[in-house]
């Protein structure tokens, strides 16, 4: 296997270099009303490649113009990022053009030159009919993509109404824990995107689950909650499902630790909350593989099997 390009293991500010791509199209409506009708609109979805945090931007059309305003909204809140990685998708290519148009111009301006010295933008794209190249950003869309299809369907949202869920579904996916914040065996906190956006976990607001409700009896914020919610579950499960690596039985796997910061699977949870616990205790079986361990919560403490925990992308001491 390859190393991983230098971009992504050199530390530097949140989207300093940022993977893009678009997902969609979605059918929005202006705003609520009679006789509105829908019209196609796309996701641009930056990815930071040091942190994989997210930023979602909702795109009017399939355009230079279009990418460029996104681009605007998406540097104006997360700083211009110095370089930015994408396919050979013909908007982005006219739009590497435009920007590099830009900056020229007033670069040239001896006013100017100390105030932009740092806010060139390098453009990268992938070699054709290689996407594997932009793994990280791909895999990001393919999950959004996924996830939206299936809870969305036919609804046809608001712009101002998809808009909310797009920052929604931001906040959950960069409140994803990646490693413990210290070793102190009665801290439950864990490192997330969002500590490097800013500084503290992202959560989001506390809302009654709407989930048991007829689903004719909704209003139309109630729905948007019920998106949010059930993208969430689907979600954060494929999530748990993706760190708990299944190898042959011909390799060994290492053991579960005493004091490791873990995940407890937990379909119930509300959005952008993650089941956090510390293992006090390990259980091993005859053959001396920890099977069984009691771990300890906020509340309380109980045993369960290791394979309703997930242990965390980055491990202890790494």
């Amino acid at each position: 296997m390859g190393e991983l390009p230098t971009a992504r293991v050199n530390s530097s500010p949140p989207f300093s270099h940022a993977g893009v791509d678009y997902a969609g199209p979605m059918n929005l409506i202006q705003f609520v009303g009679r006789g509105q009708k829908s019209a196609k609109h796309y996701i641009a979805l930056f990815v930071c490649l040091v942190t994989r945090a997210i930023h979602l931007e909702l795109v009017d059309d399939y355009s230079t113009e279009g990418f460029l305003a996104a681009f605007a909204r998406f540097a104006s809140r997360r700083g211009y990022p110095s370089d930015v990685y994408s396919d050979n998708g013909t908007n982005f290519q006219g739009a590497a053009r435009e920007l590099q148009q830009s900056f020229s111009t007033l670069v040239n301006d001896p006013k100017l030159q100390t105030v932009l010295a740092n806010d060139g933008v390098k453009w990268h794209f992938v070699p054709p009919s290689a996407p594997h190249f932009g793994g990280l950003w791909e895999a990001g869309v393919k999950s959004l993509k996924h996830h939206l299809r299936r809870v969305i369907g036919s609804s046809t949202l608001s712009k101002a109404e998809f808009t909310t869920l797009l920052c929604k579904i931001e906040a959950c996916i960069n409140s994803r824990p990646i490693s413990a914040l210290s070793d102190d065996p009665y801290d439950l906190t864990a490192l997330t995107s969002g500590h490097f956006l800013i500084g503290r976990p992202l959560v989001s607001v506390p809302e009654m689950s709407v989930l048991d409700l007829n689903t004719n009896r909704l209003s139309r914020w109630q729905q948007v909650q019920s998106m949010h919610e059930r993208i969430w579950r689907s979600w954060s499960h494929d999530y748990l499902h993706s760190l708990q690596q299944r190898r042959k039985w011909t390799e060994s796997q290492p053991d579960v630790k005493v004091n490791e910061l873990v995940l407890l699977k937990n379909n119930l949870l509300p959005p952008s909350k993650w089941g956090l616990a510390r293992i006090t205790e390990v259980h091993p079986g005859p053959d001396g593989r920890v099977r069984v361990v009691t771990v300890r919560t906020a509340e309380s403490t109980f045993k369960r099997p290791i394979a309703q925990i997930c242990r965390l992308p980055i491990p202890p001491n790494s």
